[in-house]
This record gives structure tokens, C-alpha cells and sequence, in this order.
């Protein structure tokens, strides 16, 4: 067994135990940090499969932004957990088919090169490649358009996130630089003559 066999076996092991523990933990925020380590240990593997942006990509955009998002929510809200693990036998059942059927296609993606339906060979880059590279220039010349597309869903998505919860309310206080800066001292400062006391 070779060096990177054994870190892949490892970086997997690892993978499997924290997604098993991220539906078994019964603290909400054990779970959202386990699902961090799973975040982790899959990166680790894309850097193995040379696929350093995805990795990246991973690691900056949901442990960096999504997770830290989940964590505040559910260590701010008091969620009452006898509540959510109510009907967790009833959705065993589905549960159970869609893991089936996901170990059947894993299965039959890794074991069907063995009967012949695939074929998966990592072949070694040449000198110089890079794979971001060439993702960059696939996105801006054969997928430019699906790439644009997707952008200005995005540009909606966050223009209607933002309107939506824009409210204007009277009862809270807020100040206006503009006026601010046009302020006069005879405005704001109030000179009062008093009469000087003497002391008895």
C-alpha cells in the first residue's frame, strides 16, 4: 500500500465517522462542528484527486461562510430538541432508501471497473497544469453564457434577500452624516449670560 492510499483510507475513515456523528449527535452545535470536520476531511480528499480549487472552494465557502451562518443560528435560537427528535423513527424509513440507494451507485461507481461498466483512471497532469486554469478558461469561453446566467440569478437572489428584510422603522434612532457635516456652531452651542454670584 502505497503513501497516498493509506492518507486516502485515513482522510475517509475520518469522513464517515463525522457524518455518522453529524445525524447521531444530540447537541445541535456538536453536530454543526462535526459537519465542519466532514467539510474538512472531503477537501482533503479533493486535494488527493488534485482538485485543489474545489478543495478550496470547500473549505472557504461553507466551513468559512455557511457553517459559521449555522453556528450562529443554532447557538442563538432556543430550539427545543425532544421537539425536533420527535418524528425521527418516522422518517426511517425514507431515510434508509435514499442511503441504500446512494451506497448502490457508490458501489457500483467504485466496483464497476472491476465488471466492466467504468473505467476511472487519474492520469498524472503534465508539467505546468493547472487544473484552475483550466476551469477558468472553460467558464469564460465554452460555458460563458451558463456562467452569466447564473450570475444574475445570484445578483436577484441577493437584491430580493436585501428588500426583503429592508423594513424602515420610526421607533429606532439613526443619524445623517449630510446633516451632520452642514452644522453651524450658532446651531448647536447656546451662549447664556448669567450674573456673576459673589461668595458670602
Amino acid at each position: 500500500m502505497i503513501f497516498e492510499t493509506a492518507v486516502f483510507y485515513f482522510f475517509a475513515a475520518v469522513l464517515l465517522v463525522a457524518a455518522l456523528r453529524v445525524i447521531t449527535a444530540r447537541n445541535p452545535v456538536h453536530a454543526a462542528l462535526y459537519l465542519v470536520l466532514a467539510f474538512f476531511t472531503a477537501s482533503a480528499i479533493w486535494l488527493l484527486l488534485r482538485a485543489e480549487f474545489l478543495a478550496i472552494t470547500l473549505v472557504v465557502v461553507y466551513v468559512g461562510a455557511v457553517m459559521v451562518l449555522f453556528l450562529f443560528v443554532v447557538m442563538m435560537l432556543d430550539i427545543n430538541l425532544e421537539r425536533l427528535r420527535e418524528g425521527f423513527w418516522s422518517y426511517l424509513p425514507l431515510g434508509a432508501t435514499v442511503g441504500i440507494l446512494m451506497a448502490f451507485e457508490m458501489a457500483l461507481m467504485i466496483g464497476g471497473r472491476y465488471f466492466g461498466f467504468t473505467e476511472m483512471r487519474l492520469k498524472e497532469p503534465a508539467a505546468g497544469y493547472s487544473n484552475t486554469k483550466m476551469l477558468g478558461r472553460l467558464i469564460y469561453t465554452e460555458y460563458a453564457f451558463a456562467f452569466e446566467v447564473a450570475a444574475v440569478i445570484l445578483l436577484v437572489a441577493i437584491v430580493a434577500a436585501i428588500a426583503l428584510t429592508l423594513r424602515r422603522r420610526k421607533d429606532v434612532k439613526s443619524q445623517n452624516p449630510g446633516e451632520q457635516t452642514r452644522v453651524r456652531r450658532a446651531e448647536r452651542v447656546a451662549l447664556v449670560p448669567m450674573s456673576a454670584e459673589k461668595d458670602q
